[in-house]
């Protein structure tokens, strides 16, 4: 098999993948690592091609002698530039943008999703990802500016969980929260400040669904003419000193009491 090198025409159309704009251009992005590959390939006709290390092709010989895909070999400095991580692991799936449009939310609303205003870290992003996933989401709207989840840091963050919801981005949330309360979700902001707290809405049946949870910008919050748009601003009770949680422990405990709610 054909050992391919960094200046190999596929690598360099692969490192093109590891900035957004090649991303769109190619409606393509490269899923690393042997968990996010293996949670690619449970779905192959996402994947286009799997690029390995020798190192990691006689790893993980069984996987990739198992799947359709083709898998094509690779020196280790061509893994590099197709890396983010100080220590690439030889591994990448190059994978079809998993996009579906603001509509499909509306017209079949999942019983829990969430919707992110502003969010810019993409670590958060990945994390957000892999908690609704694990809480049972159906999907995860990016609003406009906020990270793009298929960026490198976004999809090892999500450990998989990419795979598992839909994704929709770029959403004008301004516009999708409205269609989706008239289609019968209620739409929950978290702000520190809000009326409500989360034990008090739980209680009174408001988390039994369909649900979508907003959350914003790290620093900055939910954005005030968002929360305006909001069925009820929800805020964390904290017993403890600390002034507040981080966004991704903020999302994590919303999700889990919904998930609770929901049954």
């Amino acid at each position: 098999m054909e050992l391919l090198t960094e200046r190999s025409a596929r690598i360099v159309a692969a490192r093109k993948l590891t900035r957004r704009a090649g991303r769109d251009a190619a409606g393509l992005f490269l899923a690393e690592g042997r968990q996010a590959v293996v949670e690619a390939l449970a779905e192959p006709e996402v994947v286009r091609e799997v690029f390995a290390t020798e190192a990691a092709a006689d790893a993980h010989r069984e996987l990739l002698a198992s799947t359709p895909v083709p898998v094509r070999l690779i020196t280790e400095k061509a893994a590099a530039g197709l890396s983010e991580t100080v220590t690439p692991q030889g591994l990448i799936a190059v994978c079809g943008l998993r996009d579906v449009a603001g509509e499909t939310l509306t017209a079949r609303p999942p019983r829990l999703a969430v919707a992110l205003a502003g969010l810019a870290d993409p670590g958060n992003a990945g994390t957000v990802l892999r908690t609704a996933d694990a809480c049972g989401a159906g999907a995860v709207v990016f609003g406009a500016g906020s990270a793009d989840p298929y960026g490198g840091k976004a999809v090892r963050a999500s450990a998989g969980s990419l795979f598992h919801v839909d994704v929709v981005r770029g959403a004008p949330l301004e516009q999708l929260l409205p269609s989706l309360q008239d289609a019968g979700v209620t739409v929950l902001a978290a702000d520190g400040g809000g009326e409500a707290a989360l034990d008090e809405v739980a209680a009174d049946g408001r988390l039994a669904g369909p649900v979508v949870w907003l959350f914003g910008n790290e620093a900055r919050g939910v954005p005030a003419e968002l929360a305006a748009r909001a069925d009820l601003r929800v805020r964390i009770p904290m017993r403890g000193r600390a002034e507040s949680l981080n966004l991704a422990a903020a999302a994590a405990i919303c999700l889990y009491a919904t998930q609770l709610a929901q049954g």
